[in-house]
């Protein structure tokens, strides 16, 4: 058995000031909606956030940014956002922006213990600068380090009292590898199962990577929302 919390103030009581976070999705696809909510009510600053993006200015990891909650952020787009690219212009912001494929395998790397990996994503531009080089087959690859994280916050379609996590379709992107690279990991499910009730072969994330969990409803925003005129 897991901790279950009853509340998501409950879930992210532990996040304090300064602590790195890895928070899953895609755009706002798969984000744990809740949990952002709990982390904005509860005030905490000077975080370093590891995300593919950061949110719109009205919802997901945007709110965060508004409340003047992020210090850094290390990701991969960030076009969504005009608050994001305010702060960034008037250096309010500290800015890592990685190449997305990058982005996800240094995040895997790090849940899988590999320290670092070499991708030739990134040689000869601005991302390379102070960074170690080597030729592998007479090509130029770029040695990039794993990332970890104070918490890891993911939502999950389903999941069961030990951990266990199944997500839904694209909303899977990135949360199982943040899943398993955060010393803590908070799940923010929309069913709470009872355990074995979830067929084992179809298990995304096991339990060994999730320490706390609790069921919510999401609201389940569209990001920017198309419709014939």
């Amino acid at each position: 058995m897991k901790n279950i919390c009853t509340s998501f103030q409950e879930a992210v009581a532990g996040i304090h000031d300064g602590a790195t976070l890895m928070v899953g999705g895609f755009g706002l696809c798969g984000i744990p909606e809740n949990l952002i909510l709990a982390l904005a009510e509860k005030g905490v600053k000077d975080l370093t956030v590891i995300s593919n993006n950061c949110g719109i200015d009205e919802w997901g990891l945007g709110l965060l940014l508004n409340n003047k909650q992020i210090k850094k952020m290390i990701g991969s787009y960030v076009g969504e956002n005009k608050e994001f690219e305010r702060q960034v212009l008037t250096g309010e912001l500290e800015v890592e922006l990685t190449p997305q494929g990058t982005l996800a395998e240094k995040i895997r790397a790090g849940g899988a213990g590999i320290p670092a990996f070499y991708t030739p994503a990134g040689v000869g531009t601005p991302i390379a600068e102070g960074k170690e080089t080597k030729v592998f087959n007479g090509r130029e690859y770029l040695l990039e380090e794993a990332l970890t994280a104070d918490f890891s916050l993911v939502r999950a379609w389903k999941g069961d009292k030990m951990g266990n996590l199944v997500y839904h379709k694209t909303a899977r992107n990135f949360n199982p590898m943040i899943a398993a690279a955060g010393k803590i990991t908070i799940a923010e499910v929309e069913t709470l199962c009872e355990i074995g009730e979830l067929d084992a072969n179809f298990i995304h994330t096991p339990s060994i990577y999730v320490q706390t969990i609790i069921e919510g409803t999401q609201e389940k925003r569209i990001e920017r929302l198309t419709v014939r005129k």
